[in-house]
């Protein structure tokens, strides 16, 4: 892939340093395949915190939408697979820029980004929504008034409310910085905060999965609409056109529809964009 190749020779180095603490017994066959493959590896980073897009699932294995479609990609260019959790959202520039990762494939918002990253094309019409309690008595953006409000680090949700909607976010009593949405949840439950602002794919996944969607409700009102895309480092055009030209292949014979399928319960079938 010329000067743009996929990462492998950082993560054969972490391989050799973990041969020399823990001993080659510990290292599998997969593992060892990275050494030698150093160039078709395709390591993905992404946030492992934020359902359906990527989470851990009762297996302990890291899936979700994002993560499906691009192990489907690497699978059809026999690249091997690497599931890279960011350790915090705010890290994911310096992951990408370091070349810890090749891209960020983690409901990554275009829109304020787009002379951030080079990107893929748009593959889903996301909404950023407001999660409370149903007895909190907000009913409105406007109710959010005087209310402590929480978001992710890093989302583009705090750009919004730095900038389109400051007006709204100087009307809250405090806007808090979170690790993840679990978090604010569990704030959210024992009254730490009145509301969360989250994006809608996660806000139905966690209200569903949580077995308690008549304790929580979701604003009708959205903050904001923005589309969600895959992330290259800057000027990376040579893998991002790989991927892309991929993506188009699994739209067209049906994949990403039938991926899309399995997670219809959190509105991933509503709001997927197609080419």
């Amino acid at each position: 892939m010329g000067g743009q190749k996929i990462k492998g020779k950082i993560y054969a180095l972490l391989l050799i340093f973990m041969m020399l603490f823990v001993g080659l017994g510990s290292i599998t066959a997969a593992d060892t395949n990275l050494l030698t493959d150093e160039n078709n590896v395709f390591v993905v980073g992404f946030d492992s915190d934020f359902p359906p897009f990527g989470y851990v699932d009762d297996n302990g294995e890291y899936t979700g939408f994002d993560i499906e479609l691009a192990k489907e990609v690497a699978k059809r260019n026999n690249w091997s697979f690497v599931a890279q959790p960011l350790p915090s959202w705010d890290t994911k520039d310096t992951e990408l820029n370091s070349e810890i990762v090749d891209c960020i494939w983690s409901e990554l918002t275009i829109n304020g980004r787009e002379n951030d990253y080079t990107w893929s094309k748009p593959y889903f019409n996301n909404s950023q929504v407001v999660v409370v309690r149903s007895d909190s008595g907000i009913d409105s953006l406007s109710d959010l008034r005087n209310k402590t409000v929480e978001v992710q680090e890093g989302n583009s949700v705090f750009n919004n409310l730095e900038n389109d909607k400051k007006s709204l976010s100087d009307s809250f009593k405090s806007l808090v910085k979170i690790k993840d949405y679990n978090m604010g949840f569990m704030d959210l439950e024992t009254g730490v905060c009145d509301a969360i602002i989250v994006d809608i794919g996660s806000a139905k996944y966690l209200l569903k999965e949580k077995g308690a969607s008549g304790q929580y409700k979701i604003l009708d009102e959205p903050l904001a609409y923005e589309v969600y895309g895959i992330g290259f480092k800057k000027g990376n055009e040579e893998l991002r056109n790989q991927v892309q030209d991929t993506l188009d292949e699994m739209y067209a014979d049906g994949t990403v529809d039938k991926i899309a399928q399995k997670y219809s319960n959190y509105g991933i079938t509503d709001g997927l964009l197609r080419p």
